[in-house]
């Protein structure tokens, strides 16, 4: 790797860190040349994985595109450059589970949204309000409802769980 300061061509490793996650490198170098230190991130790249668009066509996997969707549906909202880098790689985790060598966008759409859904609710409804293409008001509040009625739905389970709980509790007493 070169310099970024005098560009020569060789430099050293100097240490390497596995980041939380797992799934990249943190490599700390140094020029052999100038003796500049500096930081590289090796990460995890999906190779030979094509897309199938809507019309047929095929193209190269572009992390690229899926940064920028997100980085569109989180956009003036709350996160940090690692939960993003995170999310990021939850989303190719889930895209290479599938195995295959070929993925259509509705695929890597619905991976994209689910992951969403958990990260920030509103970047969910963002992102789906373009790739679901709502036309009207109405599509949009069917979605919105589907998200809140999930999430009543939720505490509604959480609630029947902590009372047959409390209820077993009462039996023990008896």
């Amino acid at each position: 790797m070169r310099c970024p300061v005098c560009n020569f061509y060789d430099t050293k490793v100097v240490d390497s860190r596995l980041l939380p996650e797992g799934l990249s490198i943190r490599r700390r170098r140094e020029c052999e040349k100038c003796q500049f230190r500096f930081s590289t991130l090796e990460d995890i790249e999906l190779l030979d994985l094509t897309v199938v668009k809507h019309d047929g066509t095929r193209e190269a996997y572009d992390r690229g595109k899926i940064e920028t969707g997100l980085h569109k549906a989180l956009e003036k909202r709350p996160y940090t450059a690692e939960n993003f880098q995170l999310l990021l790689h939850a989303i190719e985790r889930d895209i290479q589970k599938r195995k295959k060598r070929e993925i259509t966008t509705q695929d890597i759409g619905e991976i994209v949204m689910n992951r969403l859904k958990g990260f920030d609710k509103i970047a969910y409804i963002r992102f789906a309000s373009v790739y679901r293409s709502f036309e009207d008001v109405e599509t949009f509040q069917k979605e919105l409802g589907k998200l809140l009625s999930g999430k009543s739905a939720r505490r509604a389970a959480s609630k029947r769980h902590a009372d047959t709980r409390a209820a077993k509790r009462v039996k023990k007493l008896l």
